[in-house]
Order: C-alpha cells, then sequence, then structure tokens
C-alpha cells in the first residue's frame, strides 16, 4: 500500500495515511481516461441547434425568371441557399451526442485517475476542514498554508461553511465522495481530500 502525508489545515504534517491499492493503486488506464472525459463532454452537450433547410423556409415557391434569354445564371427558387433568406445546406437538427459508458469502464477509468494523481504527488490528505463561519479568507488562508493555487476540493460529508467559503475563489470546486469525476479531477492541478472522504472512497470504489 502506498503511503500519503496527512496535513492539517495550518499546512503542518501530522501524520501518515495508507491508501488502498484496490483504488489508488491501479494500472493507469489512459484509454478510459480518454473515453470518460469525451463521454462527460458529449452529455454536457443540449443537442438543441437547429436551422431551416430549403424545403422548411417560406416563399420560394416560383421560379424567379425564365430558364433562358436573360443573361442571368438559371435559378429554380429565391430559396435556394445562395440567395439570402435561402435554406441552409446540410442544416443542423437536434440530436442525442451522448456517449454510453458502462458501469466498468467508470470505475477504471476513475480510478486510474486517482492513482494517477497520488503517483504524480498531487493528491494532499487533510485530517479535517472545517470552519465555524462562512470565510473566504480562511479558506484562502488554508490553499495558502498547503501552497495550492487550484484545487479540487472532496468532502467526506456536506458542509456549507466550506462550500460557501470556497465558493468565490477562482479555479476551486469543492464536491462530496459521490459527486467526483473524471473531467473534474483532471481540469484541476491539486486534489485536497478530506482524512474521511479518502475512507469513503475506497468503500465505495474498492
Amino acid at each position: 500500500m502506498s503511503k500519503v502525508s496527512v496535513y492539517n489545515m495550518e499546512g503542518n504534517q501530522v501524520g501518515e495515511l495508507e491508501l488502498n491499492d484496490a483504488v489508488f493503486g491501479v494500472e493507469i488506464n489512459q484509454h478510459l481516461i480518454h473515453k470518460a472525459v469525451v463521454s462527460q463532454l458529449a452529455n454536457k452537450r443540449q443537442g438543441t441547434q437547429s436551422a431551416k433547410t430549403r424545403s422548411e423556409v417560406s416563399g420560394g415557391g416560383r421560379k424567379p425568371w425564365r430558364q433562358k434569354g436573360t443573361g442571368h445564371a438559371r435559378q429554380g427558387s429565391t430559396r435556394a441557399p445562395q440567395w439570402t433568406g435561402g435554406g441552409v445546406v446540410f442544416a443542423p437538427k437536434p440530436r442525442n451526442y451522448s456517449i454510453k459508458l458502462n458501469k466498468k469502464e467508470k470505475r477504471i477509468a476513475l480510478k486510474s485517475v486517482l492513482t494517477s494523481r497520488v503517483v504524480e504527488n498531487k493528491f494532499i490528505v487533510l485530517d479535517e476542514l472545517k470552519f465555524d463561519e462562512i470565510k473566504t479568507k480562511k479558506f484562502q488562508a488554508v490553499l495558502n498554508n498547503l501552497k495550492v493555487n487550484k484545487a479540487l476540493v472532496v468532502l467526506g460529508e456536506k458542509n456549507d461553511n466550506v462550500y460557501l467559503s470556497a465558493r468565490n475563489i477562482p479555479n476551486v470546486q469543492t464536491a462530496l465522495v459521490n459527486t467526483i469525476n473524471v473531467y473534474d479531477i483532471l481540469k484541476y492541478n491539486t486534489m485536497i481530500v478530506t482524512k474521511d472522504a479518502v475512507a469513503a472512497i475506497e468503500e465505495v470504489y474498492a
């Protein structure tokens, strides 16, 4: 089992924690990590874009001028794509962009990205993260103590004081164990996880 240091909110090391290799020590599968990110971004797309083809725009029923003898190029309709007000060639229509990933692939991708964070020393464990009041300055002080400026902060349980204190800090996002995903973990340079969140992650994914 790999070991990581445990820090307090002042940035001082207060112990060590053994990580479960079934979650934080797996073989990193780059292919599934890529698939998970592509799937997540595709699933965010609304797919509501729509434009009209030449058969759907109004007007253009009659031929604008006779076929020959005018000196103009032949035209069959004023609603052809080359005309102002005409239809769109291969117009986009509402569609579903979602890409399905099965549960096993999702779990392997998440374990792979968690392992990569541990291997790259971008996984910081806090003994606890609690505030008596909503104070952005206090949360920023914790980040400064840990020498971190862009982080995904994972909590074991919902804490409104922590969430609201972090909300206004750019490049910081808080998440619960059941909401972490591959894209968010890769998006932020560092992963800050409370000790109870690590135990919850191991319980869910081991």
